[in-house]
């Protein structure tokens, strides 16, 4: 089991990590090493996340999520295949942890007080009248 949050953790077996070859320059072992990683993480049928967390990690991952709801993350940053597979799992484990966030308080509204207003008010006038001052012309 993969901890993610105090109340959530992903049973490994729902992860799924393919091998592909790394785009790029790399030189003559480029050609014969699998070091880029596809990990796949099926959202909608996990049964380790709430169905709170499942919307937002959906709306979280953007194209990253197939039709079948299906995300995936490709990490092949590293020279190694393991350190490509933690960073790929890293990155998953952020996602959840974002998706599991509270909802932000919802805002109240508040009408500004009266001595903001009036703050405002005497603003408006100074500037008003320096721009006056600047247009007359002494005949």
């Amino acid at each position: 089991m993969i901890s993610v949050t105090h109340r959530i953790a992903i049973d490994e077996s729902e992860i799924e990590e393919n091998f592909v070859r790394a785009s790029g320059p790399g030189g003559q072992h480029v050609n014969k090493t699998s070091t880029a990683v596809q990990l796949r993480f099926d959202v909608r049928n996990s049964p380790s996340l709430p169905d709170r967390v499942k919307a937002n990690l959906e709306r979280l991952a953007g194209r990253r999520l197939t039709k079948d709801g299906v995300l995936v993350l490709v990490a092949q940053d590293a020279r190694s295949q393991e350190m490509n597979r933690q960073a790929a799992l890293d990155r998953l484990i952020e996602m959840i942890r974002e998706a599991a966030k509270p909802p932000p308080p919802v805002r109240r509204e508040t009408k500004p007080t009266k001595g903001s207003q009036q703050r405002r008010m005497d603003s408006k006038s100074k500037r008003g009248e320096v721009k006056r001052l600047r247009t007359e012309r002494p005949e």
